[in-house]
């Protein structure tokens, strides 16, 4: 069950921080829209591996208990 719950959080974490990308890309100007999408890739990229790493470590922290 606890694994359900991690899941969910980091979907809703998840969620909104793409969210708040696109409201942040759709109120800049489409001269600055290319870089800051990038950017939000590579941060979002660099969250979605944490919260994988997290699973990982949780799961075996479970199994090994």
């Amino acid at each position: 069950m606890a694994n359900n719950t991690g899941k969910t959080v980091a979907t809703l974490l998840i969620g909104a921080a793409i969210g708040a990308a696109v409201g942040y890309i759709l109120a800049t100007d489409k001269d600055t829209r290319q870089e800051n999408m990038e950017r939000i890739k590579d941060r979002l990229s660099n969250l979605k591996n944490k919260f994988n790493k997290r699973n990982v470590d949780l799961e075996e922290e479970i199994y090994n208990a």
